[in-house]
């Protein structure tokens, strides 16, 4: 299977262009997408990459190419993380100035850059963190134009031991406060990342119930695309999917990043969701 997937793709000639385009996302902030146009009878895809990363990061960056070949249109900004025109991975020891309310603003920014374009059908599809972001645009009325979610090796906001009820306190207290001294604290994948209370607050919200919450309440489609060999995930995560009977395909041996033998596996599964998605907008 993954021999003739393979065969196909190398075979297939690319129905239009790529193009990186900008656009200010905030005052003095311009970010960047790569976009490629594809069959306009299919969806176009938003492509949002994990934590910190940019669309140069290898899953998504594997997974634009795939889905272009295979026909869709694929946006993939990089998201700018209230840095210029970024176009590297952040470093977790970085001092952090970007909140998630920023990420989804420009999530809505590129749907509507897309919706400019004349695409009148969109599906997100984020890996890891990005996931998350996307979940977190469809809790805020998005655009009509939306019309799925495919969420790969989706991920709640880890904090590792801490007590997310009291931290989520001290941090609102510090905003009642007005005070804005930097807060360290895990997150995600990093150890150590360090932050302004309001921002860090924006991410730690969405714990597992939250995200769980955002996505029996999405008003669109959902789909989940997750490996069962994925050592990144929270407690008991992958039981907690099933149990609110999310729609959801697992890729055995997969790890979080899905790369090495099983690019090709989230490759197909993306296809054939999106496949599922296209003959929906069709009717």
């Amino acid at each position: 299977m993954r021999f003739i997937l393979a065969f196909l793709l190398c075979c297939v000639i690319p129905v239009a262009h790529a193009a990186v385009v900008t656009q200010t996302v905030r005052p003095g902030i311009p970010a960047s997408a790569d976009y490629r146009v594809g069959d306009r009878d299919k969806p176009a895809v938003l492509l949002i990459h994990g934590f910190l990363q940019t669309r140069e990061f290898h899953t998504v960056a594997t997974l634009a190419d795939g889905l272009h070949d295979a026909g869709y249109t694929v946006l993939s900004p990089t998201l700018s993380l209230n840095i210029p025109a970024r176009a590297q991975s952040l470093p977790c020891e970085a001092i952090h100035r970007h909140s998630l309310d920023d990420d989804v603003d420009e999530i809505s920014r590129w749907v509507q850059w897309l919706k400019a374009q004349g695409h009148r059908s969109v599906v997100l599809l984020g890996h890891s963190f990005g996931s998350l972001q996307l979940l977190a645009y469809l809790s805020r009325q998005p655009d009509p134009v939306v019309k799925g979610y495919l969420g790969a090796s989706l991920v709640e906001a880890q904090i590792g031991e801490a007590d997310r009820g009291a931290l989520i306190a001290q941090l609102e207290d510090r905003v009642r406060r007005k005070q804005r001294d930097l807060v360290s604290q895990p997150l995600s994948f990093c150890r150590k990342y360090t932050s302004a209370p309001a921002d860090l607050l924006s991410y730690l919200r969405w714990d597992q119930p939250r995200t769980l919450a955002a996505l029996r309440q999405a008003p669109v489609e959902t789909r989940l695309i997750m490996g069962d060999s994925d050592n990144l995930l929270g407690h008991d995560w992958m039981k907690a999917l099933r149990h609110i009977r999310t729609k959801m395909v697992v890729v055995k041996g997969a790890n979080h990043f899905m790369d090495g033998e099983h690019e090709f596996d989230l490759l197909a599964r993306a296809l054939e969701l999106l496949g599922q998605f296209n003959n929906k907008v069709a009717r």
